[in-house]
């Protein structure tokens, strides 16, 4: 805090600072004063802040204004085009770390920014970590954010892509895939609708494509007693339950209110 309050006596009077509190205020924003402090704390000129304000005001993300989110205690870059990690996500990497060892080879489908890979491998070392996206975008994102810590990335559908070495030898699948149902897409607040791409959202008819997907070749990747763990929501829990039971996995289902998270775990019996 105190380098930002530096910053800005170096080019931004209280005046100024004030004004763009209230109007970021006036457009709805409702940390104004937080969300002030980090444009400052990112722009390098006047000019480059009052830029970063009007792309704010005009309705973009912060996130794709500033370029990162913060995620897990870590800062990953983000770009127009590639979603942005929500903090409920944050319960998903807690499952996954507690079944992840050193030396595991994890895979992060549908990653995204690569922000759960790179959250599980910044806190469990020495793991071997593979992410996949379909995306472009994605995947140039997720590259800057995981291959500087060893991570492969792969473009691609799912398991496709990936090395036939892996056959039978992941530990780790873990996965934020799309899951809200097609006809829902329409009903998401307006920075997810309007500049999140779709294909990162949209999850099929009922929400759930991309769930049946993953589980049903999960095990021909899994090692005996390794783990697929995908994000859902409270409401679709039981049809993704059933989803694993029906590939063959010992499943279960954790919850956190107060993130409003879910977490679907199958384990490949052997």
């Amino acid at each position: 805090m105190r380098l930002i309050r530096q910053k800005i006596n170096l080019f931004l009077d209280n005046k100024t600072e004030k004004s763009i509190i209230n109007r970021l205020r006036s457009e709805g924003a409702v940390f104004a004063e937080e969300e002030t402090l980090l444009l400052i704390s990112e722009a390098r000129s006047i000019e480059e802040l009052m830029n970063m304000v009007e792309k704010r005001v005009s309705g973009f993300p912060l996130e794709y204004v500033l370029g990162f989110t913060n995620f897990c205690g870590l800062r990953i870059e983000v770009e127009r085009g590639v979603f942005i990690p929500r903090p409920r996500t944050e319960f998903l990497v807690q499952q996954a770390k507690v079944l992840t060892r050193p030396y595991d080879i994890v895979l992060d489908l549908c990653c995204g920014s690569g922000a759960v890979g790179a959250a599980i491998a910044t806190d469990i070392k020495k793991i071997l970590l593979h992410s996949v996206d379909i995306d472009p975008v994605a995947v140039r994102c997720a590259s800057r954010n995981i291959t500087k810590i060893g991570g492969h990335v792969y473009q691609g559908d799912l398991y496709d892509v990936l090395p036939h070495s892996l056959r039978c030898q992941v530990n780790i699948i873990v996965a934020n895939a799309p899951y809200v149902p097609t006809d829902s897409v329409k009903l998401l607040p307006r920075e997810a609708r309007l500049y999140e791409p779709k294909v990162a959202l949209d999850g099929g008819k009922d929400g759930l494509d991309f769930h049946r997907m993953m589980a049903e070749k999960a095990p021909h990747w899994l090692v005996s007693g390794g783990h697929l763990l995908i994000e859902t929501s409270e409401m679709q829990g039981t049809k993704t339950f059933e989803i694993f039971i029906n590939s063959g996995l010992i499943t279960q289902i954790v919850r956190d209110e107060e993130l409003d998270a879910t977490v679907v775990i199958g384990t490949k019996s052997g």
